[in-house]
C-alpha cells in the first residue's frame, strides 16, 4: 500500500491542482473512519491523495476486474457488495481495530455531493469501532452541469477540506437502533455542514444538478467508483 501514496499525490498535484485544508483535524494515530460527500468517480482516489494519513476506502465490487481490480486490491481497497454486505463492514472493522484509517463516501453514489442523506454503514463502524469520524468536503471533482462520467481535465482546480473529528457513543439504555440512527444523523449533519462551510471559504460551488440515485444496502457506504 506505500507505493500507492505517491500516485495518490501526483494525482492531485501534478494531474490535476488540489488546495487542501484542515489536515490538522486528522489524528496522528490510531483509527480513523474519512467520511467524504460524493460528485465524480474521483472522489475516492482525490480524498486518498490528499489525506496526512494512508486509508483502506470501500469499493463497489464491480470495480474489481481486470488490471484495475488488481491495481484495486494491491493498494488495499476494500471491496462491498451494494445489495449488502455485512462482510465489508466487519473487515473495515477489523481494520480500525488494527489502528488503520477507513475512507467511505456515505451517500452512497454519486450526485449533488450536498450529504443531505446517508447511509448508516458508517454510523455502524464508528459505534463499533469507537474510531473518530472526520468529515470531508470534496469540491471540483464534477461542476456545473457535467455528466456523471466526466473526466475532468488535467489543470483542474479541487479543494478538499478535513472537518473536526467527530467520536460517537451509545447513550445508556439506547436501542442498537436507535444508537445507529442517532449517529447517523449526527454524522449527516457534520458532514453537510462541513461540505456548505467549505463552500464558503473555498468560493468552489457544488455541481448544479442532482442526478442521486438512492441504494438501501447494508454497507451502502462504498466508493461509487474508484
Amino acid at each position: 500500500m506505500t507505493w500507492s501514496r505517491p500516485v495518490g499525490w501526483l494525482l492531485d498535484h501534478v494531474v490535476y491542482r488540489t488546495s487542501v485544508t484542515g489536515r490538522d483535524n486528522v489524528p496522528t494515530g490510531g483509527p480513523v473512519i474519512f467520511a467524504g460527500n460524493h460528485i465524480s468517480f474521483l472522489d475516492g482516489p482525490v480524498m486518498f491523495g490528499a489525506s496526512p494519513r494512508p486509508m483502506h476506502i470501500l469499493v463497489k465490487k464491480e470495480m474489481f476486474k481486470g488490471l484495475l481490480g488488481r491495481v484495486l486490491r494491491a493498494s488495499g481497497q476494500l471491496p462491498v457488495d451494494r445489495s449488502g454486505d455485512r462482510a465489508a463492514l466487519l473487515l473495515g472493522k477489523n481494520m480500525l481495530d488494527a489502528g488503520r484509517c477507513i475512507g467511505i463516501l456515505p451517500e452512497g453514489t454519486r450526485g449533488s455531493g450536498q450529504a443531505i442523506d446517508i447511509n448508516n454503514g458508517v454510523a455502524w463502524l464508528a459505534l463499533n469501532s469507537g474510531a473518530p469520524v472526520v468529515p470531508v468536503a470534496i469540491l471540483g471533482t464534477r461542476t456545473g452541469s457535467e455528466h456523471l462520467d466526466t473526466v475532468p481535465r488535467p489543470g483542474r482546480r479541487f479543494h478538499v477540506s478535513f472537518g473536526s473529528a467527530l467520536t460517537l457513543s451509545r447513550n445508556p439504555g439506547e436501542t442498537g437502533r436507535a444508537s445507529m440512527d442517532r449517529a447517523g444523523m449526527e454524522i449527516r449533519a457534520a458532514l453537510a455542514g462541513h461540505v456548505q462551510e467549505t463552500i464558503q471559504h473555498s468560493g468552489q460551488p457544488l455541481p448544479h444538478a442532482d442526478f442521486r440515485t438512492n441504494f438501501t444496502a447494508v454497507a451502502g457506504t462504498p466508493a461509487d467508483d474508484h
